[in-house]
């Protein structure tokens, strides 16, 4: 696909396929109440997270909202740690105390991620802000929703990066809907979300979300432009959620969107589209495909394991980790 090496073809299909059978994963054991914390699957996004975050070091810095467990495991962090979050456990990531939708890891160059609506953004260009004035080669990527550039900060944020020129990527994850509320019902008809970005003056992109070689090539540019310190780029993917906004069912049945509109976007699931052009390429059977979905249900077992064992924060720890006494 597009001169791009077979193994990293692969690579891509492998962190695509962990997503979401870690997702899946997830929806299956949230019904048992072990996991107190609202959760927001990422379940038919994959390809975002993970052609992104395909060309960033570890040293990189990344930013999410609450839909942002793909944006933690594609940038490198450990799946151990947040499983233990979603459960509670005082060897998540965030201490037990974050839940899916505050999830942190330093080591992993993960900021942080909040379920304030853009809340991120100008955190992400703050931190691209702070390595250029620490003279660091580090990029910065921020990953958002499509209702994220209708607050105000969403405008001031593109503004500086641009007007300071620095190493920062905006990753807009246009799903068509916030919550239940279409484009349509807050976004004027006919203008493309990246059109807002234009008018800042930051080089901006649309592309298919959904395809994963399309997402890995962009974000290449990007990545490439921000490192040499030529500046901000702005990318609207636009792709969809199956299932609900909060929560691991399906509900159509609300109404909001169609069955015909959630079938057409399934039969673009990114990871079938790179399946079958691996294998009509020779490039995997169905024996390797077969060998790594199980390889990758073991690491999930382990992981689920792992949190289920774990103990839960002391309540001294209420009182750790807070701005005042």
């Amino acid at each position: 696909m597009r001169n791009i090496e077979p193994a990293v073809l692969k690579r891509l299909y492998q962190e695509m396929l962990r997503i979401r059978l870690i997702e899946e994963r997830i929806a299956e054991l949230y019904p048992m109440e072990e996991m107190r914390c609202p959760i927001h699957l990422c379940i038919g996004q994959e390809a975002v997270a993970v052609g992104l975050c395909a060309h960033l070091t570890r040293d990189d810095y990344v930013l999410s909202g609450h839909r942002s467990h793909g944006h933690y495991l594609a940038k490198g962090g450990d799946l151990k740690r947040m499983m233990a979050e979603l459960f509670g456990k005082v060897t998540g990531c965030s201490k037990g105390k974050g839940g899916s939708m505050h999830m942190l890891d330093l080591e992993a160059g993960f900021l942080g991620a909040t379920p304030i609506v853009g809340g991120t953004i100008p955190i992400a260009v703050g931190a691209a802000f702070g390595t250029v004035m620490q003279g660091e080669n580090r990029v910065t990527a921020a990953f958002f929703g499509d209702a994220a550039v209708e607050e105000g900060v969403f405008h001031e944020s593109l503004n500086f990066a641009a007007l300071r020129t620095l190493p920062v990527v905006f990753v807009c994850e246009n799903n068509l809907y916030s919550v239940l509320s279409p484009l349509s019902v807050r976004q004027p008809s006919g203008r493309e979300i990246y059109h807002l970005a234009q008018g800042h003056g930051v080089e901006s992109f649309q592309a298919d979300g959904n395809d994963v070689v399309e997402v890995y090539n962009l974000a290449g540019r990007a990545i490439s432009k921000a490192r040499r310190g030529d500046g901000p780029t702005f990318l609207e993917f636009k792709t969809y959620r199956w299932r609900e906004h909060c929560g691991p069912n399906y509900d159509i049945d609300l109404g909001y969107r169609t069955e015909d509109e959630f079938q057409e976007w399934r039969s673009r699931c990114p990871i079938d589209r790179l399946k079958k052009h691996l294998k009509g390429k020779g490039l995997i059977t169905d024996l390797e495909a077969e060998d790594m979905e199980n390889s990758l249900r073991a690491e999930i077992d382990e992981a689920v394991e792992f949190a289920g064992e774990s103990p839960f924060p002391e309540v001294e720890a209420l009182e750790q980790h807070i701005f005042a006494p």
